[in-house]
């Protein structure tokens, strides 16, 4: 069946916020839901929720899911951020941003079960956001590799990607946890996979694109809480509760296993008590005491 007859259809939506290496938790927290029987009709993902979302609509599975996390299991800070003395030289050269795009577009053409959009097994929708004019751009078919890389352009780190007559960049500007995305493109159930922010840690991270990825996951808590508020009250949704207390940078990518291991149990005992029956905002997304 294609993805357009599916798309007629869906009704359940998995929606993947971003955050860096806190993707991780996303990871943890699809294995929990697929392995008890949770599923959905289509996936919508932004930054690095594009990247763990089209992994799953192209293998929706446990198995699949298993396969992801032996992919985030092995990954270091320089597969996705690969800053070098050369990287840095070109940026102060050039002035326009300081992280080649490789890492990532490397990543995806290594593991991606497909090649385009539109093949994935679920109907899957990958944000971006046009640098000039700050529109939401929502894309569902085409090259898969090119949607993701835009979708995971931090501003000032990475180049945006031009894309016809537009240039795109990460989804998180215009709709980091792409809630509205979801509903207009036919869901009318909601899971949301966030991956939180680091919320007991005393000091700012070091290094600039350390404390961009951490006020960009602060952006992204308060923008996903903005959105269910204003969500109309024929649509349902659930939140998996992202991981608090949370340390370390969304640029770290150190503590991966044990981000996976950590979600897996959260959200086993989430669903254990009925989470999918309780539609509220978890208080691990609100601004709280560390």
């Amino acid at each position: 069946m294609s993805a357009s007859v599916q798309d007629d259809r869906a009704k359940t939506a998995f929606v993947f916020a971003g955050g860096g290496s806190f993707g991780a938790i996303q990871v943890g927290m699809l294995h929990s839901l697929i392995a008890n029987g949770v599923t959905a009709d289509m996936v919508v993902g932004s930054s690095v929720g594009a990247i763990n979302g089209a992994y799953y609509a192209g293998c929706p599975t446990l198995k699949g899911v298993l396969e992801l996390e032996t992919i985030w299991r092995g990954l270091t800070r320089h597969d996705v951020f690969p800053v070098t003395w050369r990287t840095l030289l070109g940026f102060l050269w050039r002035r326009d941003f300081l992280i080649p795009h490789d890492g990532i577009r490397k990543l995806l053409e290594d593991h991606l079960p497909f090649r385009n959009l539109q093949d994935a097994r679920l109907p899957l929708h990958i944000v971006t956001t046009d640098i000039v004019s700050g529109e939401t751009v929502v894309l569902s078919e085409g090259s898969a590799v090119e949607a993701i890389v835009a979708s995971t352009s931090i501003p000032g780190a990475f180049a945006p990607v031009p894309y016809k007559d537009r240039f795109l960049a990460d989804g998180a500007i215009a709709a980091n946890t792409p809630v509205r995305v979801a509903v207009a493109k036919g869901a009318r159930r909601l899971i949301i996979l966030p991956t939180g922010y680091a919320c007991a840690a005393d000091t700012p991270p070091v290094g600039a694109v350390a404390n961009a990825l951490h006020a960009l996951t602060l952006l992204i808590a308060r923008q996903l809480v903005d959105e269910l508020e204003q969500l109309p009250p024929d649509i349902e949704y659930f939140v998996v509760p992202p991981l608090c207390p949370l340390v370390g940078s969304p640029y770290d990518f150190s503590l991966t296993s044990n981000l996976i291991e950590r979600s897996i149990k959260s959200t086993d005992d989430w669903l254990a008590h009925h989470g999918l029956e309780k539609q509220h905002i978890p208080g691990e997304l609100r601004n709280h005491d560390h």
